[in-house]
């Protein structure tokens, strides 16, 4: 899994690991926290800067992950829930028999 690590800066001009993306920078780069944490982003709830280095990166990462996920796996998660829908199951499993077996 790729990480990506928020930059923070400080007073004197230099420049830090952070915590994690600030809610700000979350929404500014087209996402939520329920998304950020499913892909595994850190998220520093207390702060509350914007940096747009921070925000392009994310921006960047979110349409990585976008790109890597194949058309053909989302296709066969969508038949996957039609059939559920439907009520129909998509793969059975043989039933194990109990006790002795017949001869």
């Amino acid at each position: 899994m790729t990480l990506i690590e928020p930059k923070v800066f400080k007073n004197d001009g230099k420049q830090r690991s952070g915590r994690g993306f600030s809610r700000e920078e979350l929404n500014k780069a087209g996402s939520s926290m329920k998304k950020a944490l499913k892909l595994g982003l850190r998220i520093d709830a207390k702060r509350k800067t914007v940096h747009d280095q921070n925000v392009e990166a994310l921006r960047a990462f979110i349409q990585e992950k976008k790109t890597v996920e194949s058309p053909g796996a989302s296709e066969d998660r969508k038949k996957d829930s039609d059939l559920a829908s439907k009520g129909k199951k998509t793969a059975e499993k043989p039933k194990k028999q109990k006790g002795k077996p017949k001869s």
